[in-house]
């Protein structure tokens, strides 16, 4: 089989590890067996005309089922992975470059971290008791439209072969700005509990680098300090400003918020982005436009193209626990239809339950009313039975056995 489908990735686990499971499970099913033995005869005979020994290193890339996915989450993150089965794969260049994502996000305002979120370190803090409704109001039309964004300085990124995060725990100055990315955000929604401190989140602690306070370590650095937060190009055109508008300096903390038992402020949103929109720096961002700082606690990708959670995306759980017949049923359907023609997967996981059942009861009628008419007719009185009666009946005994066999193969 060879198609494209979504499953929802749970926390905890990266996208990579959490795509070798679901290939161990297909390639251990029945329901890949035969492609998988097709695929390695066809290598085989490639080999041999070739003249080479078809060697287990030769035939590694037959002996699992060809997986790969269309966008990378975080380990943090949830939601949709896009999976590209056998020839799919072909296909997921169509969703890392040019589909459209929506994320809904929860964050914490009043500090920074080395990652932009809740698994990175804290580098600063801000104040956060001058944020208001109105202001939180204010940022949608700011950042709805084409923007500009800046990487994390600690994302996975290298400058002249050295990895960003080394020149920030240096304290050393990049060789040049990390270059900035065009993306669009297309819709931004801000939910009503945010600046809420009715959550189950603790602010994140400080730690040493080197023995010294890292929040200390990075405070004058310039990379970190002068970055730019852009707003988008039609927030600007329409109130004559900069895209890069400076927008002040972090709020101090109050003695409050320096208080260890402070609850800091919740930002919550739902946002729909282009490819290649980080998260992270947009929350990052709006907390800096709010004089202020944000980091991210809690992800989750709720569409990507036309796979949406709750609709055609699969759990793991499809595949851990249901049967191979029913999932690998419900997979050849998407494979086949496509997702956008998927409108309820969990529908579709019960018709074909309920389908199978059927069948296989009528399989088990089948056969039983086939076995009933042959003890009948053995039970028959000899002398009732002519010798071509006889002779009839044993050809349709054999006849019926014959049928039996592929129910029983």
């Amino acid at each position: 089989m060879n198609g494209v489908f979504a499953i929802n990735k749970p926390t905890g686990i990266t996208s990579a590890q959490f795509l070798a499971k679901i290939q161990h499970i297909f390639t251990s099913s029945s329901v890949f067996s035969k492609d998988l033995a097709q695929l390695r005869g066809a290598k085989v005979e490639q080999l041999q005309r070739e003249g080479q020994k078809a060697s287990r290193r030769k035939l590694r890339k037959v002996m699992k089922v060809k997986m790969g996915h269309g966008g990378t989450l975080d380990p943090l993150a949830t939601g949709v992975l896009v999976i590209g089965v056998g020839k799919g794969t072909k296909k997921l260049q169509n969703y890392l470059s040019g589909s459209v994502k929506v994320y809904e996000t929860e964050a914490l305002f009043g500090g920074a971290t080395t990652t932009g979120d809740v698994e990175g370190e804290l580098i600063s803090r801000a104040g956060t008791i001058h944020l208001k409704k109105e202001d939180i109001d204010s940022i949608p039309e700011k950042f709805i439209g084409h923007i500009k964004q800046t990487p994390p300085i600690f994302a996975a990124l290298k400058m002249n072969g050295k990895p960003l995060y080394e020149y920030a725990r240096e304290g050393l100055p990049l060789p040049k700005p990390i270059e900035t990315r065009d993306v669009q955000i297309y819709d931004l929604k801000i939910a009503d509990d945010t600046l809420s401190t009715d959550h189950k989140y603790e602010f994140i602690k400080n730690v040493d680098c080197d023995g010294e306070n890292l929040e200390e370590k990075l405070a004058t650095n310039p990379t970190l300090n002068d970055s730019k937060v852009y707003f988008s190009k039609e927030y600007c055109d329409k109130n004559g400003v900069s895209e890069d508008y400076d927008v002040g300096k972090p709020q101090p903390l109050t003695d409050d918020e320096k208080n260890p038992q402070f609850k800091a402020p919740m930002l919550h949103f739902t946002t729909r982005v282009s490819s290649g929109t980080y998260i992270r720096s947009l929350i990052s961002d709006i907390g800096r436009a709010l004089n202020s700082n944000a980091y991210m606690v809690k992800l989750i990708r709720a569409e990507q193209a036309e796979w949406v959670l709750g609709k055609n995306v699969f759990n793991i759980e499809d595949f851990e626990e249901r049967d191979e017949a029913v999932w690998g049923a419900v997979l050849s359907q998407v494979f086949q239809q496509g997702g956008e023609n998927i409108n309820d997967i969990a529908s579709l996981f019960l018709q074909t339950e309920a389908r199978l059942k059927e069948e296989q009861n009528h399989e088990g009628a089948t056969c039983g009313s086939q076995e009933g008419d042959i003890i009948d007719a053995e039970q028959q009185p000899e002398e009732k039975i002519s010798a071509n009666s006889e002779s009839k009946d044993e050809a349709s005994h054999d006849e019926l056995n014959t049928k039996k066999r592929p129910l029983e193969s």
